[in-house]
């Protein structure tokens, strides 16, 4: 099925409670003298669902890769605020230890399982601390059954049924990797550019995933240059360039500046 240029819509969700935060403070990195990303000060997580605009370039996917632990800063802080939990830097920790505090972003994991079923590829998502082949599992029965009915469930409603299966196209790869996301329950969810390769269907059923989390308590944070999934699924979107975050408002906000944002992005964005 082809890609579509569709108007996406998921209701937003409401929460009283505090969200999980992430806050970033003199954070820099820089490549042969280059610096790629260079963000003061910057809180992600006072609304559900926040936007990560931006060109080519810009620093957007190096700025995840830093609060993931794929890369380290050069200089500053990254931290973890959670209610209940104590606060974590993350910018100390290894990667595998980041995802251990409930920071998932997705196109990690995936090309881990190459030569595997969808299925069990995701059974072994799910499970990262049983790295022995699916069967495995099979021990602790329960456990094994219910992740097992939750993951066809999703699957399915994805559209992947076939569940017996490797995962061929670059878009089935994509969607594996969310819905592995998804399965997750992440505290913070990290989406690079999620809707790219999907089709209009499957992209609002990702977009209605992901506002369901949204409504549970976890944090998103979105890069995508689809703009109609931005306006109209983000509260709060962070406009980058050079490195630097450039706006940071409302959509509405962020859609008033068309000057600075066209003459990075093009006519017909704003």
């Amino acid at each position: 099925m082809p890609e579509s240029s569709t108007t996406f819509r998921t209701e937003l969700p409401t929460r009283t409670a505090p969200r999980p935060r992430l806050t970033l403070t003199d954070v820099s990195k820089s490549f042969a003298g280059r610096t790629v990303v260079d963000v003061e000060d910057l809180s992600l997580g006072d609304h559900p669902i926040e936007g990560l605009i931006g060109p080519n370039g810009a620093g957007k996917t190096t700025l995840m890769r830093l609060i993931m632990g794929s890369l380290r800063a050069d200089t500053g802080q990254i931290r973890l605020e959670r209610t209940g939990h104590h606060d974590v830097v993350l910018s100390q920790l290894r990667a595998h230890k980041i995802a251990q505090c409930g920071v998932v972003k997705t196109n990690q994991v995936i090309t881990d399982f190459e030569g595997l079923t969808i299925l069990d590829s995701l059974l072994l998502s799910v499970t990262p601390e049983r790295r022995e082949f699916p069967l495995h599992l099979k021990g602790e029965r329960s456990t094994y059954d219910e992740h097992r009915a939750e993951i066809e469930r999703q699957l399915d409603h994805f559209g992947l049924g076939n569940t017996r299966r490797l995962a061929l196209s670059a878009g089935e790869k994509k969607l594996v990797d969310i819905i592995r996301c998804l399965l997750l329950k992440p505290a913070v969810l990290l989406l690079d550019e999620p809707t790219a390769g999907l089709p209009a269907e499957v992209t609002q059923r990702v977009m209605d995933a992901v506002g369901g989390l949204a409504a549970d308590g976890t944090t998103v944070v979105i890069i995508e240059h689809d703009l109609d999934v931005i306006w109209n699924l983000c509260t709060q979107v962070t406009f980058m360039a050079e490195g630097r975050v450039m706006l940071r408002g409302e959509p509405s906000e962020i859609r008033e500046h068309g000057t600075v944002v066209e003459s990075y992005l093009g006519q017909g964005h704003v």
